[in-house]
């Protein structure tokens, strides 16, 4: 099952029923609980419905990693209630008997030892899955360059863990929700009394997969006002379903099938087609990323949730740390608040705040995924912001610079540097692989392509040639600038009214032209 599929609509609509029906909000809790868990249980079983049975769905590793899923939330909701059963007895250990000062620090390295056991079993739960493959090649490859011999046992190992241990589909954000909540205890915030909440939190499908990253206390807080959503909220969320279809199935995956074809084929492809295919590439992830969040978001609404909002026009943005203000928001919320201010932020100096900024960054990458690509995306993106934060420092000091950069030239350069950045590294994120991703740098610039690749791709798989598909990404562009405006600008959004009946003839659209089949969201690799 996937949010573009009839299979999704017709689960969302009986959820809805179920859920609705239900008067008190502890069955409405087991309620989200169950239907969760079957939508993880169904996310490995996209032809269910025709090819898939019964048996061979309970077959499924994610069926087998529900079990997981429920403990490990367990273990964070007892970890949670411990850290905030210790916060209480610190603060109010007034026994005059007693050295209440001694009591609270006591309190305080209790408290601090499990979180930190909290965070050690969450990071060990990411590497145990996702990063044991890549620390043993790594381990292999640099112990052959030191010693000119192979490493077999690393290498077999990696190669039998990764055949045989497939990650749990939405580790990560799962991972980092966890930490978030005991951090957020441990600063203060009153943990949960009730593991049915939690869970039904931890396990919300919406956003189980690939957020937003939501933290706990921003979830629970709306249950205490949980209602029927208004038609204006019903509209709401059906538009931004509407709208997260025609980003993912009628754009992305379009641009996908170009992608896919380009980067599957370096050695036929030429430097203005692998061009091509970085624009293309950013604006897939955008869009297939954006696309999701939009109907997450808008099946939360219709269960009366607000998810926060995860992006804000990013490829506007005119410096690299305007853009993770509005790119994957609650990831950079998250790297804000659990790394970069712990670390130390920007209160101890420009160096020590570049230091910072490299380190979080690189964290970032790893965290994306087990590949050097990955890390040398992220340590693009860490030293961009370096540079950023000392050409800041500098106009700060100098009034020529300052002004510069405020002024129309200046914004329309810093622009350009920024995406041309982003879209650049975005080639690491798409080949993490340092082979294929250095064979298209190395190649950005006059190399020509094969024959056989423009009559191949251009002409039978998208049956545009190279000058149409981008004057198509460059109308695209202008379309996203025409909606920025509007909403940035004019501050003017579309009336309910509009919206509903927009509704349906988005959904026609994309049942009429989206690609048959459809390609898998990208973020689940994450």
């Amino acid at each position: 099952m996937t949010f573009i599929s009839l299979t999704y609509a017709l689960f969302l609509v009986s959820v809805l029923g179920i859920y609705w029906s239900l008067q008190q909000q502890k069955s409405q809790m087991w309620a989200l609980l169950i239907v969760s868990l079957v939508f993880y249980t169904s996310l490995q079983a996209p032809t269910l419905v025709k090819e898939q049975t019964w048996l061979q769905l309970l077959a499924s590793p994610q069926v087998a990693y529900v079990p997981l899923l429920l403990v490990i939330t367990l273990i964070n909701f007892r970890l949670g209630k411990a850290i905030g059963e210790n916060t209480a007895l610190g603060l109010y250990a007034t026994d005059p008997n007693e050295d209440w000062q001694f009591d609270q620090a006591f309190w305080n390295r209790q408290r601090l030892k499990l979180l930190w056991l909290g965070i050690v079993l969450n990071v060990l739960l990411l590497l145990s899955f996702k990063y044991i493959p890549f620390l043993l090649n790594s381990v292999a490859g640099f112990y052959g360059q030191l010693t000119g011999a192979p490493l077999p046992v690393a290498a077999n190992t990696a190669s039998w863990v990764s055949t045989n241990l497939i990650a749990p589909l939405g580790l990560s954000f799962f991972s980092f929700e966890c930490i978030a909540y005991l951090i957020d205890v441990y600063r203060g915030a009153p943990a949960q009394e009730r593991f049915l909440n939690f869970a039904a939190y931890k396990l919300f499908f919406p956003k189980l997969i690939a957020g937003p990253i939501t933290r706990y206390h921003q979830f629970s807080a709306q249950l205490k006002t949980l209602q029927f959503p208004t038609l204006n909220q019903i509209t709401e969320g059906l538009w931004l379903i509407a709208c997260g279809a025609v980003k993912k199935a009628l754009i992305a995956d379009r641009l996908g099938i170009f992608v896919d074809l380009c980067f599957g084929n370096l050695e036929r492809a030429g430097s203005g087609d692998l061009w091509l295919a970085i624009a293309a590439y950013g604006l897939q992830l955008y869009l297939d990323f954006s696309g999701y969040v939009d109907i997450a978001r808008g099946s939360a609404i219709l269960l009366g949730f607000h998810l926060p909002e995860n992006f804000d026009f990013p490829y506007f943005s005119t410096s690299i740390a305007e853009f993770w203000r509005r790119w994957h928001i609650t990831l950079g919320d998250w790297l804000r608040n659990y790394l970069y201010f712990p670390l130390g932020g920007s209160r101890q100096g420009l160096r020590r705040t570049c230091l910072n900024l490299l380190i979080v960054m690189l964290i970032a990458g790893i965290w994306h995924g087990a590949a050097w690509g990955y890390v040398v995306w992220g340590a693009i993106h860490g030293i961009s912001l370096v540079v950023h934060r000392l050409t800041e420092d500098h106009s700060h000091r100098s009034e020529k610079a300052r002004k510069w950069w405020q002024s129309f030239p200046g914004l329309v350069v810093a622009w350009l540097l920024t995406q041309t950045m982003v879209f650049v590294s975005w080639v690491f994120f798409r080949l993490p692989n340092l082979k294929q991703s250095g064979l298209v740098i190395q190649r950005l610039w006059g190399h020509p392509a094969d024959a056989q690749f423009a009559a191949k791709v251009y002409g039978e798989a998208i049956g545009l040639d190279q000058s149409q598909l981008t004057f198509l990404l460059w109308i695209l562009v202008a379309l996203m600038f025409f909606v920025y405006t509007v909403h940035r600008g004019l501050k003017l959004q579309l009336n309910w009214p509009v919206k509903l009946l927009l509704v349906p003839l988005c959904l026609y659209v994309v049942w009429v032209f989206a690609p048959q089949g459809g390609l898998p969201y990208i973020y689940f690799d994450f």
